[in-house]
C-alpha cells in the first residue's frame, strides 16, 4: 500500500443542451485535487481545504470528498477486500485528506462531483486499487448527494470515467457510454459570476411544460445521440437546442443570449449552458475555431455584462479521474 497519494478529478459539462439530468461529458481542465494518507484513528479526517476561499466545510460528514471517502472506507471494511489484498493482514481503517479546489464554486462545471470523485478515487489508490474504477461510482454519488440533496450521476460519471455518458436510470443505476467523435472540440467559458444550483433546479422543478416542448427536446436528444454515433458535428450542433431548462435559466446568466450569438458568429456549431450555469459551452470541429469561439464568447461577456471570464478549449477528456504525481 502507498503512504500518500494524489489524484485529479476533472470538471464536467452536464445536460449538453436537451439532456437535462441525463447527459454529461468530462473536460480536460479545470478539476479538483485530493491527497490522501493513512492515519492511526479510524474514519476520515480532512486536514485542509484550499482554493475555496474558506467557504467549504472541513467537517468530513459535510464535505463531499469526505463523505465519498467514508463511503468507500466502510465498503472496504465490510467486504474485507482490502485485507485480501494484504494477504489477510488488517489494513488501516482511517485516512486523512487534503482537498484542493481548482475550479470556481457554483460554476456549472460539476465542482462537487469532481471533489466527490477525487475523494473516492484517492482512498481506492491508497489501498492499492481494490476496486475497479467504475465500482467507485456509488461512493462518489454518496458525496454528490450531500451537495445536491438527491443523487445525480450526469456530472459524477463522466468525471470519474471520462468520455460522454448517458444516465439511463437509477433503479438500478445504468450508465451508458456514448461515442466521442475524434474531431469534436469543446469551448467552455466561465464568467466571474455565480448561479446557485438549488435555485436553478427549483425553476425547472416548479414549471409545467406543454407536451410540444417535451417532444421538441426528445427530438433534439435523439439527434444528439445519433450525431455522436455518426460523427456528424453539424447535426450535433443543431441538436444542442434545449427547450426545457435553458429558457428558464438563461436570464440568470448576464449576457448569455449575446454570448450564444457571438459563439455562432465565430463559427461554433452550437452553444448552450453548462449544467445550471453560469458557465457556457460550445462545440466546434477543430482547435483553431475553438480558440476563435472562446475569444468571441469572452468578449461578449465583457461587453454585454461587464464580466471577466476564463476559457478552456480542447477535446473531450476520455480518461476521467486519475492518479497524478
Amino acid at each position: 500500500m502507498q503512504c500518500r497519494v494524489r489524484v485529479f478529478a476533472p470538471a464536467s459539462v452536464s445536460n449538453l443542451g436537451p439532456g437535462f439530468d441525463v447527459l454529461g461529458l468530462a473536460i480536460e481542465r479545470p478539476g479538483d485535487v485530493v491527497e490522501a494518507e493513512f492515519r492511526d484513528s479510524p474514519g476520515v479526517e480532512i486536514a485542509a481545504v484550499t482554493g475555496d476561499g474558506g467557504l467549504l466545510p472541513a467537517d468530513p460528514g459535510r464535505n463531499v470528498a469526505g463523505v465519498a471517502a467514508a463511503s468507500l472506507l466502510q465498503h472496504l471494511a465490510l467486504s474485507g477486500i482490502a485485507a485480501e489484498r494484504l494477504g489477510g493482514a488488517r489494513p488501516p481503517t482511517g485516512v486523512r485528506l487534503w482537498v484542493h479546489k481548482q475550479m470556481p464554486l457554483a460554476s456549472g462545471l460539476g465542482g462537487s462531483a469532481a471533489s466527490s470523485v477525487a475523494g473516492a478515487l484517492a482512498v481506492n489508490e491508497l489501498y492499492g486499487r481494490p476496486l475497479a474504477k467504475d465500482a467507485l461510482l456509488p461512493h462518489a454519488l454518496a458525496g454528490e448527494q450531500v451537495a445536491a440533496g438527491t443523487v445525480h450521476a450526469d456530472n459524477v460519471a463522466p468525471s470519474l470515467l471520462g468520455g460522454i455518458k448517458a444516465i439511463r436510470g437509477y433503479t438500478p443505476l445504468e450508465v451508458l457510454d456514448l461515442p466521442v467523435p475524434p474531431a469534436l472540440r469543446l469551448v467552455v467559458v466561465h464568467p466571474h459570476t455565480e448561479v446557485q444550483t438549488s435555485y436553478a433546479r427549483r425553476l425547472v422543478r416548479e414549471h409545467s411544460f406543454p407536451i410540444e416542448i417535451a417532444v421538441a427536446n426528445l427530438g433534439n436528444m435523439a439527434g444528439l445521440v445519433a450525431a455522436l454515433h455518426r460523427g456528424d458535428l453539424e447535426l450535433l450542433g443543431r441538436s444542442l437546442e434545449d427547450r426545457l431548462a435553458e429558457p428558464l435559466r438563461i436570464g440568470l446568466i448576464p449576457g448569455a443570449a449575446a454570448v450564444k450569438l457571438a459563439a455562432r458568429a465565430a463559427g461554433a456549431l452550437g452553444c448552450s449552458i453548462s449544467g445550471s450555469g453560469p458557465s457556457m459551452f460550445a462545440v466546434t470541429g477543430d482547435d483553431e475555431t475553438a480558440e476563435r469561439v472562446a475569444a468571441a464568447m469572452r468578449i461578449a461577456f465583457a461587453e454585454e455584462a461587464g464580466l471577466e471570464s476564463e476559457a478552456f478549449t480542447g477535446p473531450v477528456n476520455v480518461h476521467g479521474a486519475r492518479r497524478i504525481p
